[in-house]
């Protein structure tokens, strides 16, 4: 009986543990963002609560909603920044997976059928599940997405208060223009800077669907 390759067998057990690590490795991120996201909301949910508490006082009103707004504001910016970098490291950790997928393709004939790349997911896949319906909903649906038209939202509601206040009066329809494009404008920043920083995990820069019968690229 041919006796194995030490070398092959050690390669083997390493490929599967980087497999294995970058599965746990995604896991965590996933993990990671979805608690982040539901540390903003949760802070946001308090403060809008703590809000309707201070509005009876408007002595304490105006100098805490001028403290919370900005700052819930910050929280959220950087919250967003965070699950754009998420998003980011789960399509290199798919690509890697992808990657090794392709070598597990070489190994057997058998192999190459139930490692298909038909089978498996994006990147191997043509096109990715999330642009079905297009890059605009794909990328208007994301989770950093919801949370920065939540903050979008608030920083339109903040500079309305902040106009409604400096300029007492008949200024509403002012003050809600002002919200609301500000809230446009952030909300369009965001959907371009997240777009190109995604754009920067594009896989075709090598090919993860075929490769040669001795496992290279």
């Amino acid at each position: 009986m041919e006796e194995k390759d030490p070398r092959q067998s050690a390669f083997m057990t390493a490929l599967t543990t980087e497999h294995f690590v970058l599965q746990t490795a995604m896991s965590a991120v996933a993990s990671e963002a979805a608690n982040r996201a539901s540390l903003y909301i949760l802070s946001l949910s308090s403060a809008l609560v703590a809000m309707g508490f201070a509005s009876r006082s408007e002595e304490i009103f105006v100098p805490f909603v001028a403290t919370v707004i900005p700052a819930l504001f910050l929280m959220g910016v950087f919250t967003v920044l965070r699950l754009v970098d998420a998003a980011m490291e789960q399509v290199e950790f798919l690509n890697d997976i992808a990657y090794i997928r392709g070598y597990y393709r070489t190994l057997t004939p058998e192999a190459a059928e139930y490692f298909a790349a038909e089978r498996g997911r994006w990147p191997e896949t043509t096109t990715p599940p999330a642009l079905r319906l297009g890059p605009f909903v794909g990328y208007a649906t994301t989770n950093a997405s919801m949370v920065a038209f939540i903050n979008g939202v608030l920083a339109g509601v903040g500079v309305t208060m902040l106009v409604g206040y400096l300029f007492p009066g008949d200024q509403t329809v002012l003050a809600l223009l002002l919200g609301v494009a500000t809230a446009a404008v952030l909300l369009a920043v965001f959907y371009f800077y997240q777009r190109n920083r995604l754009a920067e995990t594009s896989p075709q820069t090598r090919d993860l669907r075929t490769r040669t019968p001795d496992g290279r690229p």
